[in-house]
Order: C-alpha cells, then sequence, then structure tokens
C-alpha cells in the first residue's frame, strides 16, 4: 500500500479538495483507496458524504488509546466499493492533550501501526492532515513514505511552502524516515499574468519537485464537495475532474516499478523474443503563441511528461512552436500534452480515443 500525506501548514490551499478528488480519480481507475482524515475539522468525512457527528466512532479511538490500531478497521467507513474513509471529528483536536504524557517515539507512531492492520486492502492510503505541525502531522508522515504538498499559486504561499519543506527534512531526518516530496500548484488561473507568472517562479523554485499537473481554480470543486461526491463522480468534463484525472495519472507513473517504466518501449503485441525491434523518429508539434512551457506524455513513456523525449523549441512567426522527437516501434499509442500544466489533446491529430477517467486522448499510428 502507498501511503501519501497530503500536507501544508497553510489552510485554503486545497489539501482536502487535493485528497478527496485523487482518491476519487485514483477509484475510477479501479485502485482500492483509503482516505484518512486527521484533520479535526473534518472536512474530508464531510466531502466524502459522511456527517463526522452522526458516526458513533472515528480515529480518535485509534489513535488515543495504546493498541487502538487495532480498531482502525471496524472505524472505516465504506463511500463506494473501492473508495473508503477512515473519519474525523472535532475530538481529535483533543489528542495532543491526551497524548502528551508518552513518549515521543511512540505517539507519532500510532496511525503508522493502524494503518499496518489494513494494508493488505488498499493500494493507497492518503491521509488529509491538519493546517498545522503537530502531533496529527507527525503521525502522517511518520506513516507516509510519500509527501503531497498542495501550494497555493501565490507568491506569499511560497515563502510558507519553503519554511514547510525544511520542517519536512527535519523530521525526516529526526525519525530516521525518508519521504519523498513532491509540489502541487493548486488555485491557478491562467487568464490573469500574475497566476501564470507566479507559476513560472514556482517551477523555476522547486524544479523537478513540482508535478507537471496544476490544478485550476473551478467552482465544480466546491459544488462537488457540498454534494459529498469527489468531482469525477459529479462532473466528469469539468477542469477540476480533468486536472485530478491528470495528477492520478502522474502518481500512478510514480509509484511504477522503475524497471517497467525504463524498459525498452514497444507495442504490447510484440513479444520480448520476436527479435530486434526497429523504431522509427516521429516528429509531432504543438503551437500556441501563449503558452510558456509544453510537454508530451503518453503510453509510450509511462505517461510521465517528457520521458525519454527530444524536446526543441522554434518560432513561426508570432507563435512558438514546440518540436517533439519520438523514436517509436511500430504500433498504436495514445498520448495528450502538458501545457502550463493543463493537460490537451493534440488540436492538430484527428485522431482520438476516450481516456479512462475522462478527456480525450490522441492517437498516434507508427507504421
Amino acid at each position: 500500500m502507498r501511503t501519501i500525506a497530503i500536507v501544508n501548514q497553510k489552510g485554503g490551499c486545497g489539501k482536502t479538495t487535493t485528497t478527496v478528488n485523487l482518491a476519487g480519480c485514483l477509484e475510477a481507475e479501479g485502485a482500492r483507496v483509503l482516505v484518512v482524515d486527521i484533520d479535526p475539522q473534518a472536512h474530508a468525512t464531510l466531502a466524502l458524504g459522511l456527517e463526522p457527528e452522526a458516526l458513533d466512532e472515528n480515529l480518535y479511538e485509534v489513535l488515543a488509546e495504546p493498541g487502538g490500531d487495532a480498531r482502525l478497521g471496524p472505524v472505516i467507513q465504506e463511500v463506494r466499493e473501492g473508495l473508503h474513509v477512515a473519519p474525523s471529528g472535532i475530538v481529535l483536536s483533543a489528542l495532543e492533550q491526551r497524548l502528551a504524557g508518552e513518549r515521543a517515539d511512540t505517539r507519532t507512531e500510532r496511525l503508522a501501526g493502524a494503518l499496518e492492520t489494513v494494508a493488505d486492502r488498499y493500494d493507497y492510503a492518503l491521509i488529509d492532515c491538519p493546517p498545522n505541525v503537530g502531533i496529527l502531522t507527525f503521525n502522517a508522515l511518520r506513516a507516509a513514505r510519500e509527501v503531497i504538498v498542495p501550494l497555493e499559486t501565490s507568491f506569499f504561499a511560497i515563502d510558507g511552502v519553503q519554511k514547510l519543506l525544511e520542517t519536512i527534512a527535519l523530521l525526516a531526518n529526526r525519525i530516521g524516515h525518508e519521504l519523498t516530496v513532491r509540489i502541487l500548484p493548486t488555485l491557478y488561473d491562467g487568464r490573469t499574468r500574475y497566476a501564470r507568472e507566479t507559476l513560472a517562479e514556482i517551477r523555476k523554485l522547486f524544479g523537478d519537485l513540482c508535478f507537471d499537473t496544476v490544478i485550476r481554480a473551478n467552482v465544480k470543486l466546491r459544488e462537488a464537495a457540498r454534494r459529498g461526491l469527489p468531482i469525477i463522480r459529479f462532473a466528469r468534463s469539468a477542469n477540476g475532474a480533468v486536472d485530478y484525472a491528470a495528477l492520478a495519472v502522474e502518481v500512478t507513473a510514480l509509484g511504477a516499478d522503475a524497471d517497467a517504466i525504463d524498459a525498452p518501449l514497444r507495442p504490447a503485441a510484440m513479444a520480448p523474443e520476436a527479435g530486434p525491434i526497429h523504431t522509427r523518429e516521429v516528429v509531432v508539434e504543438f503551437r500556441d503563441p501563449r503558452a510558456a512551457d509544453v510537454r508530451i506524455a503518453g503510453d509510450f513513456n509511462g505517461w510521465v511528461p517528457d520521458k525519454g523525449v527530444q524536446s526543441r523549441v522554434d518560432s513561426d512567426g508570432p507563435a512558438r512552436v514546440w518540436r517533439k522527437v519520438l523514436h517509436l516501434a511500430p504500433g498504436t499509442y495514445q498520448y495528450r500534452y502538458v501545457v502550463d500544466g493543463e493537460w490537451r489533446s493534440d488540436p492538430d491529430n484527428p485522431r482520438s480515443v476516450a481516456g479512462p477517467v475522462g478527456g480525450k486522448n490522441s492517437v498516434l499510428v507508427v507504421s
């Protein structure tokens, strides 16, 4: 089970929105997902259609007492067949005081121990953390191996995240626990120069730590939360659904076996013993005078944008032209462009198929 903590000490940056909607998109792709709500505000619990005050038990019963990890299974609530939630409640805000007398190493391992008891039931556990770095967040970081930091596209938010990354590094060193951290730009409004410049600054500052996906500001995300549904189940064609589906693809690709991703590419129908595979150079082009960054992802590179791709940028009058050089064996491939963090089908390619979680994948046939 991959355990991912969604962390930021700043509220209103999209932590709960990311937890719930990434979970929904992963579940829509066939994964078994557990949402772990350790924020006493219980917004993830609410956003998945449950009323915290109507539940007899929540994570407090699991984390407050020694041996409580065995109680996690009965506390978990089913949202859909492949999507469950370990609910929160306001009582969780009393946990730090409840555990004040215990050794630091034991009180921060409660959640990790509890999740081990259900690890064989899920592919992913996504932990929605409170907007502070306290005992609950410590538990999340101890239980997780991966961290997603939603970052609002504003200059003030950048400074806060830099401090958070330093804190996470110190905690990881203190507990001898390695964490892989990725930055997710959120609440992006590409219509404004301010947002575009801020996104460029984020990518420059954090580099490869950034996801290629950018989550655009979208009112449908709030409407879906009010209905108690992930966006993918509420409005599949909305920008929010498209963005979180793209994030699910990236998260899945990051967790794929490295040997499988890095293996020589070949059409699925061609067996390894069929002899040497001859590839040919294929060049695809994308034009957009407003774009600042264009990448390509497809089943030929594990849906990791620009992995194994040569890229050239030229001018064609007022427009910039991105040329992507691919080396592909004969076969049929699906792909999309990632344009300033937004996943798009190829506007110059009439061939397309429906993507697994919405949108269109362009189709490339190499003969």
